[in-house]
C-alpha cells in the first residue's frame, strides 16, 4: 500500500497511526492469487454496491479505453503451433535450407535480421502462456502481451468493469464485450436501488469507431459518443444500415455535451490505468 507511506490523508482514512508502518502490498497480492474469479467478482460487486449507496457510482455514462500489458513470457521462448519447434530451431532450419549446414549463433542472428519478419499469432505461441499474443507495444517493441480494457463511470471516476482480451484484437472488436460487462456490473451494483439507472451512454476514442460498432451500440439502445476519424466521403450504398447511427454519433460528439464528455474521458479513464498498472507496478518493484 504505497500511498499510505507518505499520505496523511490515506493514513487517516485507514486509521493508521503516523508512527506505524503500512501493510506490505505483497500481503494483498499474494492473497489475491489464491482467490478464484467468482469470489473476486463478488467482492468487486459488493464494493460497487457501497459506491452506489454513497452516490459515488451513477452508471449512466461510461467511458471505455484499453492498454497493452506485457505478459510474463519471453519472445525467445515461443514455439511453432504446427510442429512445436522453437524459434532457434526454426532459424536453424532456414539456415540449412539456404546452404549453411551448421550455422553459428552470429549467422542465425544475421539471418533473423535480414529475413522478412512474420511472427504471426496463427503460427506461433508461448508453450506456458498460450493465451498471450504477439503484439506491438506503445513504445514500438514487439512483445507477448494482453489487452486490458476498462469501463469507468464518467460522472464519478469509479471503475465499473475490467476485461482482459487478446492483444491482437482491434478496439472495434473488443468494445462490445466490455460494454456488456459494464452493463451487467451496473445492474448488479444497483440491485437494491429503485428505480435503477441502466447504462445509457458509451464514450470512447477514435480507435473504437467503425460502422459496425455504431450499429451494434445502437441496436442495444446505447448512445455512442465515439470520436470519428477522418475517412473522407463515404459511399453508403454498401452499408445503408450504418448511415443513421454513424450520423447520430457524429452529431452528438460535435455538440457541446459531446465535447465536454470527451474532455472528461481523458481525465477520468487514464487515472485507472495509472493507478492499477503504473503505480502498483512501481510499488511492487
Amino acid at each position: 500500500m504505497p500511498g499510505a507511506r507518505d499520505s496523511l490523508a490515506v493514513r487517516a482514512f485507514l486509521r493508521l497511526p503516523v508512527d506505524e508502518p503500512p501493510p506490505d502490498h505483497t500481503t494483498i497480492s499474494r492473497t489475491r492469487r489464491v482467490i478464484d474469479l467468482k469470489s473476486h467478482r463478488a467482492v468487486f460487486t459488493w464494493v460497487q454496491q457501497r459506491l452506489v449507496a454513497a452516490g459515488l457510482l451513477k452508471g449512466k455514462t461510461v467511458a471505455v479505453d484499453g492498454t497493452m500489458l506485457e505478459a510474463n513470457a519471453a519472445m525467445r521462448s515461443i514455439v511453432r503451433r504446427d510442429s512445436g519447434e522453437s524459434y532457434q530451431e526454426f532459424l536453424t532450419g532456414l539456415a540449412q535450407a539456404s546452404g549453411i549446414a551448421t550455422p553459428t549463433r552470429a549467422e542465425l542472428a544475421r539471418l533473423d535480421r535480414k529475413r522478412k519478419k512474420q511472427t504471426s499469432n496463427e503460427d506461433w505461441k508461448h508453450p506456458w502462456d498460450p493465451e498471450a499474443k504477439v503484439a506491438k507495444m506503445k513504445d514500438g517493441r514487439t512483445h507477448l502481451a494482453y489487452k486490458a480494457e476498462h469501463a469507468v463511470d464518467l460522472e464519478t471516476g469509479a471503475l465499473v468493469a475490467v476485461t482482459v482480451q487478446d492483444a491482437d484484437q482491434g478496439d472495434t472488436t473488443t468494445i462490445i464485450e466490455t460494454a456488456i460487462a459494464a452493463a451487467e456490473q451496473i445492474e448488479d451494483a444497483q440491485a437494491e436501488m429503485q428505480p435503477p439507472q441502466p447504462l445509457a451512454e458509451i464514450i470512447a476514442d477514435k480507435g473504437y469507431h467503425s460502422n459496425q460498432t455504431m450499429i451494434d451500440l445502437a441496436a442495444v439502445g446505447l448512445r455512442s459518443y465515439v470520436t470519428e476519424p477522418d475517412r473522407g466521403r463515404h459511399d453508403w450504398s454498401q452499408e445503408p444500415q450504418a448511415q443513421i447511427p454513424v450520423y447520430a454519433n457524429r452529431r452528438r460528439i460535435r455538440g457541446a455535451r459531446g465535447r465536454r464528455l470527451m474532455r472528461q474521458r481523458g481525465e477520468r479513464i487514464e487515472r485507472s490505468f495509472a493507478h492499477l498498472y503504473d503505480n502498483l507496478a512501481k510499488a511492487a518493484a
